[in-house]
């Protein structure tokens, strides 16, 4: 395989256990390489009979990672990975990186699955997520009621993190478990609850295992209460907000844009619809902008990318979307326009509108694309005197096309 492909990357899994656990697959692969990539933990649980080069990993990594592959192409490079290096790990990276032609994965057991090997859980069903570059608010997309998740730490300060989130969202009673250097001669496992968590910050190899227990509920479907919300009032209400997201279709791994976000409800529930949805926000307004990221972190989805500036001009540069909703700003020259452009072909576009003027708009690009129109008009009961009557909210109308 060396010979057919010379600039071949190889990634071999490295578990706590050390090199006593590496298999003979992976130790060949070690011994045989000229130039050897890790951390400075996992190149020290190598052998001294290893005679390749040890290059440990500059910090930041990413930026330098094209440079460093590139300095040693050409010669039998050994890439080390912490466990599955194509679970949350390296190897994914890799192949982002060089294509899957350029890598070759040989696997150790995951944290995740050694983790769930001894707490008896079973994977299939399980959230697993990575707080190792990502913010600890990430926990709070997997939070309900009795639900049980993993979450692989980005040190030992980690678990104290989590537990306080924990106990924000009303989960105080949470069994926390944290498991460190998992197969390895010095594991550990300790637990307690997340309001009773006082443990100082432990081994930086661990994984997080948090059983919910009792605690406030979250719908995993669109159409959150509208207190879920902060903001100054310009929020999508909630029973548009679900015929606005059934409109906009989400489907795994696509990208929406949300331009005059307000509350940044769209792109939330955008996000929560699955773990790999992306979406970006725009919005004019710097207040608004600081409580869309406020709202996004409390709901579970902080990597929400919100984009300050006034539409279209705050969309150049940005990744083409897969849809896209306006929720305001409509009739602000070259905004349907430059969203229309952007869009990939086959992605769809949703804008509401609530005035004559915005109305005027949609009417138009109705009669030049087509698509659907809806009117949605929405009561809710509220108290009048002694008794209930229907309070009426403004008409919203809704256009939904596919470019």
């Amino acid at each position: 395989m060396r010979a057919d492909n010379p600039d071949l990357v190889t990634v071999v899994g490295i578990g706590a256990g050390g090199w006593s656990d590496v298999g003979r697959t992976g130790r060949s692969t070690v011994d045989d390489a000229e130039v050897i990539l890790g951390s400075a933990r996992q190149l020290d649980l190598l052998p001294a009979s290893v005679a390749g080069l040890r290059v440990p990993w500059p910090s930041p990594l990413l930026p330098a990672l094209p440079g460093l592959l590139d300095a040693h192409r050409g010669r039998r490079v050994c890439v080390l990975a912490s466990g599955d290096p194509m679970f949350h790990g390296i190897g994914a990276t890799l192949v982002r990186l060089l294509g899957a032609d350029r890598v070759r994965v040989e696997p150790h057991l995951s944290s995740a699955s050694l983790a769930a090997a001894r707490l008896g859980w079973a994977l299939d069903g399980l959230d697993v997520l990575s707080l190792v570059t990502g913010p600890v608010d990430a926990v709070r997309r997997c939070l309900n009621p009795g639900r049980r998740f993993l979450a692989l730490s980005r040190d030992g300060s980690t678990p104290a993190l989590v537990a306080g989130v924990l106990v924000g969202a009303g989960y105080g009673s949470a069994r926390v478990t944290v498991l460190s250097q998992l197969g390895g001669p010095g594991e550990q496992v300790v637990s307690g609850t997340a309001a009773e968590w006082s443990l100082p910050a432990g081994d930086p190899l661990n994984v997080i295992a948090v059983e919910c227990g009792d605690g406030p509920a979250t719908a995993i479907v669109p159409g959150l209460p509208d207190s879920a919300y902060a903001g100054d009032g310009q929020l999508t209400k909630r029973e548009v907000r679900a015929v606005t997201m059934a409109a906009l279709a989400p489907v795994p791994g696509a990208l929406l844009w949300d331009v005059g976000a307000g509350s940044g409800s769209i792109g939330i529930e955008w996000m929560r619809s699955h773990p790999s949805c992306r979406a970006v926000a725009v919005e004019s307004s710097p207040e608004r902008c600081v409580t869309i990221r406020s709202n996004a972190a409390l709901l579970g989805t902080p990597y929400l990318q919100v984009i300050e500036g006034r539409a279209p001009a705050a969309l150049a540069g940005l990744p083409a979307p897969d849809a896209v909703f306006i929720g305001g700003g409509l009739t602000t020259e070259g905004v349907l326009d430059a969203c229309l452009a952007a869009l990939r072909p086959g992605g769809r576009l949703v804008a509401n509108a609530v005035t004559v003027e915005s109305e005027a708009v949609i009417a138009a690009g109705h009669a030049k694309l087509g698509g659907e129109l809806t009117r949605l008009t929405v009561s809710r009961g509220s108290p009048l005197g002694g008794f209930t009557g229907w309070r009426t909210m403004m008409p919203v109308t809704i256009w939904s096309v596919t470019k």
